[in-house]
């Protein structure tokens, strides 16, 4: 269960009428695109529209409807000459209330929108899940120990302990991303040979040196394993320029290259969306 959805299960058990903000529209630069959102009660608000006197503004005005009953309404918001705020683009919200009673469903925001398949809970993988939370993956998180695993893991993070982790791979839909990074070496290298199996993956990254790859290439070969497939591995994982060894140094090199790998994804489909709606263009 996400974050969102916890969310919104209490707001409904504890009957509390909220007012959900969506950017509509927007017209220029903006802090957030259409479809961002946010939830204000009386005393609470989550999620972000994107900070500044915008979302200042926009939680004075849903607590001032939530307060005179009002249904809500479309509201326009000129970022630089009405807001003062440097972006200067036109955001159009969308104020909705959401009484105890009311359909939710509008609301049912989940924006852990990326399946992401976390092999081991040592160290780097528990400093990656902290560095995940608030970010849009849908996190399995999968060790073979027993133990290991938090028994109340972060919100968007589901807990596997398994003695067969090839079966998750087995199971993850198309487009997953995969990060492999277990206390044994030979796990790994299972693992490895069971994702690289598969070619409809995002991404694959395993922790480890460049000597630890080559191994793994190696020995995979052997094995019959295309080498062309080893083109779909990375390793080393993270961003470049952030060489500490830490734990939590790691976690944000890898977590800035899964929203870079996110954010490639996302231009992709947009690209592939705007050449199928083209005039003219067979389906």
């Amino acid at each position: 269960m996400s974050s969102w959805q916890q969310i919104l299960k209490r707001l409904r058990r504890e009957r509390v009428p909220a007012m959900l903000v969506s950017v509509d529209s927007i017209v220029g630069s903006t802090p957030r695109e259409p479809g961002a959102k946010m939830i204000v009660t009386a005393d609470e608000q989550f999620g972000t529209i994107g900070g500044g006197n915008l979302e200042y503004q926009a939680c004075r005005i849903a607590r001032d409807a939530l307060a005179a009953g009002d249904a809500g309404g479309l509201r326009r918001f000129p970022l630089g000459a009405g807001l003062g705020q440097c972006c200067g683009g036109l955001v159009n919200l969308l104020f909705e209330r959401l009484d105890a009673d009311a359909d939710w469903s509008r609301a049912e925001i989940d924006e852990r929108l990326v399946d992401l398949y976390l092999f081991g809970a040592g160290h780097v993988g528990s400093a990656l899940v902290r560095a995940l939370a608030d970010l849009p993956f849908r996190v399995r998180w999968i060790d073979t120990r027993d133990g290991v695993l938090p028994d109340e893991p972060p919100p968007g993070v589901e807990t596997i302990c398994s003695d067969t982790p090839e079966a998750e791979i087995d199971a993850a839909p198309a487009g997953a991303l995969f990060l492999v990074m277990t206390h044994d070496h030979g796990l790994d290298l299972r693992l490895t040979a069971q994702i690289l199996a598969r070619n409809d993956f995002t991404y694959f990254g395993l922790i480890g040196s460049r000597g630890k790859r080559r191994s793994f290439e190696t020995r995979l070969a052997r094995r019959g394993m295309d080498p062309a497939r080893f083109a779909r591995l990375t390793c080393p994982i993270g961003i470049d320029g952030i060489d500490g060894k830490q734990p939590a140094q790691i976690a944000i090199a890898v977590a800035a290259e899964l929203l870079q790998v996110v954010a490639r994804r996302q231009s992709a489909g947009s690209r592939d969306e705007a050449e199928t709606d083209r005039p003219g263009k067979r389906a």
